[in-house]
């Protein structure tokens, strides 16, 4: 392990949208970055054995507001829970997940998952959009929130350094491990 793959510190890891639909390099929401952070990833997911919560974004029925017009320009999107495109990466299927039709996956029913979790370890896809909305959120309710840089992928590798710099404005609600 590397050295931000160390020892479990947080009560729960909690992995952000390991899907098809971002794992893959030909998807259009594809990330670059998913083939270096996955090992990590699985590192941390085999460190802290059943105190991982998976989550999904999944498209919701009928878009409403904002997110119309986000769903007319990525209209390949549109499609059931079930579809391969919303599945969990091999390494975790078979997971129970948290599924939500919005970038931040902080909710109701993440809290629940989490029970008396009062801090988290937070990986997965993508850096500067699922990750980052996470997290802000979690630390708006008293979560403490570390982010591992190497077991986060970005859209692109500027937008993931990006991401971690704002996420590191947060400090000490947020530590985001480089």
């Amino acid at each position: 392990m590397t050295a931000g793959d160390g020892p479990t510190a947080s009560d729960a890891l909690v992995v952000i949208d390991a899907q098809a639909v971002f794992a893959d390099p030909s998807s259009p929401w594809g990330s670059p970055m998913f083939a270096e952070a996955w090992p990590h990833i699985e590192r941390r997911v085999s460190a802290y054995g059943e105190e991982v919560i998976v989550t999904r974004f999944v498209a919701p029925e009928r878009p409403a507001g904002a997110w119309v017009p986000y769903y007319e320009e990525w209209p390949f999107a549109l499609q059931p829970p079930d579809s391969e495109l919303y599945q969990l990466v091999p390494g975790l299927r078979g997971r129970a997940s948290v599924d939500e039709t919005t970038f931040g996956k902080w909710g109701p029913a993440l809290r629940s998952a989490l029970g008396d979790a009062a801090s988290v370890e937070l990986v997965g896809v993508a850096t500067d959009c699922c990750v980052i909305s996470t997290a802000l959120a979690m630390a708006d309710a008293g979560v403490a929130v570390t982010v591992p840089a190497e077991a986060c992928a970005g859209s692109t590798p500027e937008n993931h350094s990006k991401a971690l710099d704002v996420m590191a404005l947060y400090s000490p609600l947020i530590t985001v491990r480089r």
